[in-house]
């Protein structure tokens, strides 16, 4: 018995010194950690019971709060000296057809109005092609009002430039006649030219045309003396383009769709349009039959000039350039390091994305509330946003003639000479949904068929979704761009909201990754993930930490403002309220102003300013400590009248933050 109590005695004591031992580990690893995984058993258990019992955790506000050393820039794109209203006898009328998609009509409108204000000549409502082709989109809609405002457009500009509808009745026959001279200006033209070459015609026939299919007609980057039509610009693009009625009250019923969940949430662009695949050569980043989509595009493209290297690339060389989109499971790698919880919820924008959902698995499975604007509206609020249009066939699906016996034998014997080739393999059945669009014709010809009506039509459709994901993208608590700044001069989807959303709210969260910097950390992984010193987690935290800033700032000023003047308006557009920081202000090569440059807000802007800015600090003191229903973990659908929405439920997974070395 005595022997039998000892050892109870031996097991008590052994046992309250694990217990000890695991107590002591637990403080150790609880003030050791980085600040991005504050984890630890106990945490752990707290973290799953406060889930069971319905308890809400306190979200990470940092990932969501205002960047404060942009706080002081303000929009401002009012004329600032001398600037008469347009002069009614104007020299001529400018009519324009604009080819593309949604970023290069609105770019190339801005350059429109600052073009007619530059010659003082009257514009007339530009044609967009992509609405225009389509002979099935509903007739309710002619070309402009297909996507914007037309009413808006002429009242806002009122006092900047003369608009008209339409041609007078005594100049239609003549332009149906092709008798006006007309201009295929590139995006890259100067001042000079619509002075010398473009003004004395104009002046002579009254009315000249303009094709423009490169995204714009005017150089980003005018001279200093020209800095009112550069604020020409923004008021064309931030306050005369507004989508028509029906697209507004979509877009915004999205936001609030997305606001009903109570939390913040985030829009992602991927960027992967096969159009900037092919001209950046990233062919290799994709598989199978996506790759010699992107090869056959690239070989027009370089057959039409518009690229001048071959056509095989190192992809791989190009995306550690930065060439490259990144592809959207880098994204979620990112945005998990950075301490997004897998709960967040994420906003797909953008009407392509080349790859279709194959290239969207990684990301959805970090991040399950990935949503789209078929998420958030129902199959009817769609269609009637895009109006009554034209019954198009159902199934434009022609399967290829079989061959008959005779003809399978004929084809052997000219075959070639013996010793001939095992004869193939029966083939497998070949279902519809593989010859439909890019499959049906890369499978069987070496030329893509011109386009069908139905694809005509999806072009245009393209517009409308564009201009929903426009809005959303807009009013996102948090932007993250997958490709921008390509350097290829075109503008594109992410590069105009990152400059909106700076025009608008210049300390709202964009960031600006470099692709580059983003490729290097990505190829380092392996090395350094587990290196204390260097840890791989906090090196992306505080590359995309600066992004966010004046660092962020600078490098898109020098990279996409020379593509597109409105991707990034400072410091034309802007003005900066007297703060405790001044900014440093930076100059690039060629003398123009980079960051800094701003004027000082008038008095009447800095009155409504002061008070927000001192409290600043105490607010974000206050809501560290409050309880907020971001980490709800169980969520109802919110009530809503609309009946025809679908139902949407956001998955949400249990786990907070991610452990970088899981």
């Amino acid at each position: 018995m005595a022997f039998k109590s000892k050892i109870k005695w031996v097991a008590l004591f052994v046992l309250v010194l694990s217990f000890a031992s695991l107590l002591r580990h637990l403080s150790i690893a609880k003030y050791s950690t980085v600040d991005l995984v504050q984890y630890s058993a106990l945490t752990a258990f707290h973290n799953d019971f406060d889930t069971l019992s319905g308890k809400q955790s306190i979200p990470n506000k940092k990932l969501w709060e205002p960047v404060k050393p942009l706080q002081s820039l303000q929009p401002y794109a009012n004329p600032r000296s001398n600037y008469p209203v347009p002069n009614e006898q104007s020299n001529g009328f400018i009519y324009a057809k604009i080819f593309g998609g949604f970023s290069k009509i609105r770019s190339t409108i801005c350059d429109l109005v600052t073009i007619s204000r530059l010659l003082n000549a009257t514009l007339v409502i530009p044609d967009i092609q992509e609405s225009t082709r389509s002979k099935g989109i509903s007739h309710r809609f002619k070309s402009f009002t297909y996507l914007y405002d037309e009413e808006q457009f002429i009242a806002s500009l009122k006092n900047d430039i003369i608009i008209v509808k339409s041609l007078p009745d005594n100049l239609k026959a003549a332009r149906k006649r092709n008798e006006y001279p007309s201009f295929r200006p590139k995006n890259s033209a100067s001042p000079k030219f619509y002075i010398k070459e473009v003004l004395p015609k104009l002046k002579k026939a009254k009315v000249i045309g303009l094709v423009i299919a490169d995204g714009g007609c005017l150089q980003s980057i005018l001279p200093p003396g020209m800095a009112e039509l550069q604020r020409l610009r923004c008021r064309v693009a931030f306050h005369a383009l507004q989508f028509r009625p029906e697209i507004q009250i979509l877009g915004h019923r999205m936001v609030e769709r997305l606001r009903a969940w109570g939390q913040p949430f985030l829009a992602f662009h991927p960027g992967l349009l096969r159009e900037t695949l092919a001209y950046h050569g990233c062919a290799e980043l994709f598989q199978d039959v996506h790759t010699e989509l992107i090869q056959y595009r690239r070989t027009q493209m370089i057959k039409r000039g518009i690229v001048h290297e071959e056509l095989s690339i190192d992809s791989h060389l190009r995306r550690e350039n930065g060439s490259c989109p990144l592809m959207p499971e880098e994204v979620g790698i990112l945005l998990r390091a950075m301490g997004y919880p897998p709960k967040t919820i994420v906003y797909l924008a953008g009407s392509e994305t080349f790859g279709g959902q194959r290239v969207l698995v990684p990301l959805r499975a970090m991040f399950p509330n990935l949503v789209d604007r078929t998420s958030l509206c129902s199959n009817k609020e769609l269609l009637d946003i895009l109006g009554p249009e034209t019954p198009l066939p159902l199934n434009p699906f022609q399967p290829p003639p079989a061959k008959s016996e005779a003809q399978l034998k004929e084809e052997w014997k000219k075959a070639g000479p013996r010793p001939r080739p095992l004869p193939p393999p029966p083939g497998r059945p070949i279902y519809q949904h593989e010859k439909e669009g890019w499959y049906g014709w890369i499978t069987e010809t070496a030329t893509e068929p011109d386009l069908s009506a139905v694809d005509l039509r999806m072009q245009a459709h393209r517009l409308i979704w564009d201009a929903l994901d426009y809005i959303v993208s807009m009013e996102a608590d948090t932007f993250f761009p997958g490709f921008n700044n390509d350097g290829s001069g075109w503008p594109d989807f992410s590069s105009l909201v990152m400059g909106h959303r700076l025009y608008e709210t210049a300390s709202s969260r964009t960031y600006r990754p470099d692709r580059k910097v983003v490729a290097e950390l990505f190829n380092m992984t392996r090395d350094n993930v587990y290196h204390p010193k260097h840890n791989w987690t906090l090196s992306v935290q505080e590359h995309l930490k600066k992004s966010l800033g004046e660092e962020g700032l600078i490098r898109q000023s020098l990279l996409s403002k020379p593509g597109v003047f409105i991707s990034h308006p400072l410091p034309e557009c802007s003005c900066r309220i007297s703060s405790a920081e001044v900014p440093v202000h930076v100059k690039g090569n060629d003398g123009r102003s980079v960051h800094g440059g701003e004027e000082e807000c008038p008095k009447w802007m800095q009155h409504g300013q002061e008070v927000p800015l001192e409290s600043a600090g105490e607010e974000d003191k206050v809501e560290d400590n409050e309880l907020s229903e971001y980490g709800s973990t169980l969520v109802e659908q919110p009530e809503s009248n609309d009946s025809d929405r679908t139902n949407t439920s956001l998955v949400f997974d249990q786990d907070d933050e991610m452990d970088p070395n899981d």
